[in-house]
Order: structure tokens, then C-alpha cells, then sequence
């Protein structure tokens, strides 16, 4: 693997992103869009959790989820969030940082009807971060919501949708022999492009 310079990483650090999640995918990594989203709740204290990354746009890094989850409530009162993505082989990291929105309802509900039906009905079906009394509870709303649009498309629900986060800064990290782990940072700058710094490992 190549080392990372200042000069091979380029300027965007979106094409760079992509370069390297392309990689981690043609690698044959399981789930190389899984990444750790860090947020803040209510008592300031720090709390992570894994989702799944579903797309890069112009704006930023793009996931769903339950707008009643915890993340989303925390979210909705603190929107200063991190990403983290690690992909071994072959010893990458990628950290994002920056403030997160929710998408346009259309952009969710394109999003939603494409995917699978069973993760449709899951959908509505669980009510993410909420306290239950078994397994046999979920099972029973999922057949609950499963005969009731039997036949019929399933639309979005109004509690279930996307964000993006806009970062404000983003982080290169790569693996080398000796820690001498090669760093590029991408900060944004007042007009709008980014400044790009070598770190020490």
C-alpha cells in the first residue's frame, strides 16, 4: 500500500473518501459502510453507536434512522456529531466532525422505497431505543404491521428518515510499520474550500 502524502490525498477530501471506501468494498470488507456515530446528550456526556452509512453528497455524509431513537432525540437537541470509519485490512480510519441536519422528506422517501420490504415493516414495527418485554412483543407488532399493508406499498413512516452531516473537519488516518502512521487533516476554511495539514502519528 502506497503511502499517504499531502500530494497523493489531493485537495477534496470527499474524492478522497470515496477513493478509499471503494477499496475498502472491492476488499471484500464486510459492511464497509459501517461507522461509529458519536453524539451528546442531554447531560453533555458522550455516546456512540454503529450505523450504516448510505451515501456522500454534496452536503455531507448521509445515514437514516428513527427521528424518536436516542440518537435522533440527541441529535434534535445537540447537532454536533462525529463519525468514525475503520476498515482492517487495510488499516484505515477516516473521522469526521461537523453538525447534522434532517434530510427533505422526498429525499427519505426515495430512500425508503428502496428498501427491502421485511426492513420496511421493521421500520414501524420497532420502536427504536423504547424499553420491551420480550422478543415475542416485537415479533407480534412486526406481524401486526405486516397484515395491515398486505398487498399494498408501504410508505415512509413520518418518525423514520435521514440526516446528513456537514463536516467541518475530516481525518485521513493509515497504517504504517513503526507507528509512523501517515495523518492528513482537511479543515474547512471561512470561504468555503478546505486547508489540508500533515499530522504527527
Amino acid at each position: 500500500m502506497d503511502r499517504l502524502t499531502r500530494a497523493s490525498a489531493g485537495t477534496d477530501p470527499f474524492e478522497l473518501f470515496a477513493r478509499w471506501l471503494a477499496e475498502a468494498e472491492q476488499g471484500g470488507l464486510v459492511l464497509p459502510n459501517a461507522v461509529n456515530l458519536a453524539t451528546v446528550d442531554a447531560e453533555g456526556r458522550p455516546r456512540a453507536r454503529m450505523v450504516l452509512f448510505k451515501g456522500l453528497e454534496a452536503e455531507g455524509f448521509v445515514f437514516y434512522t428513527n427521528y424518536h431513537s436516542a440518537k435522533a432525540r440527541e441529535l434534535e437537541s445537540h447537532p454536533d456529531a462525529a463519525l468514525t470509519f475503520w476498515w482492517e485490512p487495510p488499516g484505515r480510519q477516516v473521522r469526521v466532525e461537523g453538525t447534522v441536519r434532517r434530510l427533505d422528506a422526498e429525499i427519505s422517501d426515495a430512500y425508503f422505497r428502496t428498501r427491502p420490504r421485511d426492513s420496511q415493516i421493521g421500520a414501524y414495527a420497532s420502536r427504536q431505543s423504547e424499553e420491551v418485554a420480550d422478543h415475542h412483543q416485537l415479533e407480534d407488532q412486526y406481524r401486526e404491521i405486516e397484515k395491515r399493508f398486505e398487498g399494498r406499498e408501504i410508505p415512509r413512516p413520518e418518525f423514520w428518515g435521514g440526516y446528513v452531516l456537514t463536516p467541518e473537519r475530516i481525518e485521513f488516518w493509515q497504517n504504517a510499520s513503526g507507528r509512523m502512521h501517515d495523518r492528513i487533516r482537511y479543515q474547512r476554511t471561512t470561504e468555503g474550500g478546505w486547508r489540508q495539514d500533515r499530522l504527527s502519528p
